[in-house]
């Protein structure tokens, strides 16, 4: 029997997100998509805000934007979802400061939701997560090149921060003790998330796919990227599948007419208990009304028409299954 494990972009519950839920229903953010989220065995999503309502706004650097979200209903809103998993590495987790920092990490942690990619210290912002999925044994490292600012230090709180370079010693060696540390526990699956590169970039550079491929090289099973805020194509190395960029999720994001950072996937995954990937299938999705839902006819055909346009130069093909378009990866 195949678990399907639900991976996605960028969650960010603040602002005009967090002012529109104190008016309707906690599980309203997932639209028409919560009973699809709910019938995954596992969630991973990449979370990009601060859950407090305390901490002072970020002022040591500039800040074009800052994001928090109330605990009180995004926290049971995460739970209703089943996330069972948040990348905290990005450059938006500390918009509030410290103390911000720390009560998200308390709020995941009181609701018994894993997190990865943030932490107290430097050695708890690298501790890989580890997530039990029914008998599949999930090993989650969560890593960002955003905001070097924000990196965790030895004695103060932030981000799992790296330079996205393969040929970097220093770069290498941090993610390769991260691995190991992971491996200890002999996960089934092994999955890196990294929020990487500027916005509304529509493919990665050369620099990030050497990167990616050695993530395999090195044993990573799934490579879960974010940080553009408009999905990028997607290539199978090795057997294993690398989701160079899975966009937005929720948001209240200005649109870009051409790019379309309002539509992105739930991007699903097939995997034995064992660990073998059979599957990844992409769900259409779109952003409206600061809630994400299933995507509309005309959104989803321009989704599915971008992601294969996206992904033909690694040489993947999709295959069109109802309102998804599906890859096998057991070949």
């Amino acid at each position: 029997m195949s678990l399907r494990i639900g991976l996605t972009g960028d969650v960010m519950l603040g602002r005009l997100v967090d002012e529109r839920q104190w008016t309707r229903p906690v599980a309203a953010v997932w639209g028409d998509l919560l009973d699809t989220l709910c019938d995954l065995d596992g969630l991973f999503i990449n979370l990009e805000c601060a859950l407090s309502a305390r901490g002072e706004p970020w002022r040591r650097t500039p800040r074009a934007f800052r994001f928090r979200a109330d605990p009180d209903w995004a926290v049971p809103a995460l739970d209703r979802a089943g996330v069972d998993c948040c990348a905290l590495a990005n450059n938006h987790v500390l918009d509030f400061e410290e103390r911000a920092l720390r009560d998200t990490l308390d709020h995941l942690d009181d609701q018994h939701i894993a997190h990865a990619g943030a932490g107290r210290t430097r050695e708890e912002a690298f501790e890989p997560a580890l997530v039990s999925v029914r008998d599949l044994e999930v090993a989650f490292i969560s890593l960002t090149d955003n905001t070097p600012e924000y990196a965790a230090t030895e004695s103060s709180p932030g981000t799992a921060y790296v330079v996205i370079d393969a040929d970097d010693e220093k770069s290498r060696a941090t993610v390769q003790e991260t691995l190991e540390r992971a491996r200890v526990h002999s996960p089934d699956l092994l999955i890196v998330s990294l929020h990487w590169g500027p916005n509304m970039v529509e493919r990665p550079p050369e620099s990030f796919r050497e990167f990616a491929h050695w993530l395999v090289d090195e044993g990573v099973d799934v490579v879960h990227g974010h940080s553009a805020h408009v999905f990028q194509g997607t290539e199978v190395y090795q057997g294993r599948p690398i989701l160079y960029d899975t966009g937005d999720f929720v948001d209240d994001y200005a649109v870009d007419s051409r790019l379309r950072n309002d539509r992105s996937f739930l991007f699903e995954l097939f995997v034995s208990q064992t660990g073998e990937l059979s599957e990844l299938r992409l769900r259409p999705t779109e952003i409206s009304d600061c809630s994400v839902h299933e995507a509309s006819q005309e959104a989803a055909e321009w989704s599915r028409r971008r992601m294969r346009d996206l992904s033909s130069p690694f040489g993947t093909t999709f295959e069109l299954d109802g309102d998804d378009i599906v890859l096998d990866l057991s070949r």
